[in-house]
């Protein structure tokens, strides 16, 4: 990226990074950002659009799914602007409010994204479980009030210290880390007071991501002991598989996740190509990977696509 003077910005844009060093290819770099993209938005519109028309799929499990769909959409269309804006060569500039509300939209479709693999691990635990108070337990009513609870807690929790980021002085040069906004970035180039935010940010990982993971990890020790006093090995081998579309998907949530802190907090040596290449698949591995898992691991999901391209086919 070319150096750009602090005195060519106004105070309230700022500069996006693509990949460091690597302008000139950013023709090349944009077809797989494209492709992928195209993937996310696809992906996810054929799951939700599944999920709609089939009536078998009309239960608690494929509800909450669809639910993680929809965040892997949003989270595609709030990113597609800004990454495919700089390789497209369209800009790089980005003013304060929207940098704002991208980053609002970015934290907390993130923490919406947590908040549903938690209810999907207690889907989980209440149909292996608690099988014959599945239907009970996991009614519809019951089953959108969870849906407006994380929403609710997801987009609240984030409010405050969003809105404090309009009213920081922005003194240092106003060059992001990232093709996207994210909390942290702003916070770097603050000159005011961020104490409250910096505590606020690492109350909310503590509160949320990781109280999330922990109590995923707990419904699937209660799981792997249902599981495991079952008589029957076919059973239990039956029972467990129900359960592996949602690890794929809490371990592609929570590895890039990982991933980025590790090169935040450690890689300060390495290229910055590294920092803006781990944000990428931060934001884009799990809207691309999720509906794979599903279309691939989910038989009721599959079996509808093969008889879809099947009609068309004939």
């Amino acid at each position: 990226m070319s150096v750009w003077s602090d005195s060519k910005i106004s105070n309230s844009t700022f500069l996006l990074t693509g990949f460091p060093g690597l302008e000139k290819h950013y023709p090349w770099i944009s077809i797989p950002f494209s492709c992928i993209y195209v993937m996310v938005l696809a992906g996810n519109f054929l799951v939700l659009h599944v999920i709609r028309t089939e009536p078998s799929l009309h239960e608690p499990m494929f509800y909450f799914l669809a639910m993680l769909a929809l965040t892997d959409l949003c989270m595609g269309l709030s990113t597609v602007h800004t990454v495919l804006g700089i390789l497209w060569g369209l800009s790089q500039e980005i003013g304060l409010n929207t940098c704002i509300a991208q980053t609002f939209f970015i934290h907390g479709l993130s923490c919406m994204e947590s908040g549903i693999l938690l209810a999907m691990a207690f889907d989980r635990f209440t149909a292996i479980c608690n099988p014959l108070r599945y239907t009970t337990i996991l009614t519809n009513a019951r089953i959108i009030k969870i849906g407006v609870a994380i929403f609710a807690r997801s987009f609240l929790s984030i409010t405050v210290p969003i809105v404090r980021l309009k009213f920081f002085y922005y003194c240092r040069p106003h060059i992001l880390s990232h093709s996207f906004c994210l909390h942290q970035d702003l916070l770097r180039l603050a000159c005011s007071d961020i104490r409250f935010n910096s505590f606020y940010a690492l109350a909310l990982v503590i509160c949320i991501t990781f109280l999330d993971s922990v109590l995923i990890l707990i419904s699937y020790v209660l799981i792997l002991k249902s599981v495991l006093a079952i008589a029957s090995q076919e059973e239990r081998l039956k029972s467990f598989q129900t359960c592996v579309s949602h690890l794929c998907a809490v371990l592609v949530f929570y590895i890039p996740i990982i991933g980025l802190t590790m090169v935040h907090r450690f890689g300060k040596h390495l290229s910055p190509v590294v920092h803006v290449l781990m944000g990428n698949i931060y934001i884009l591995f799990p809207p691309l990977i999720n509906p794979i898992i599903y279309s691939v691991k989910t038989q009721q999901i599959r079996s509808k696509i093969k008889r879809w391209f099947t009609l068309k086919n004939n």
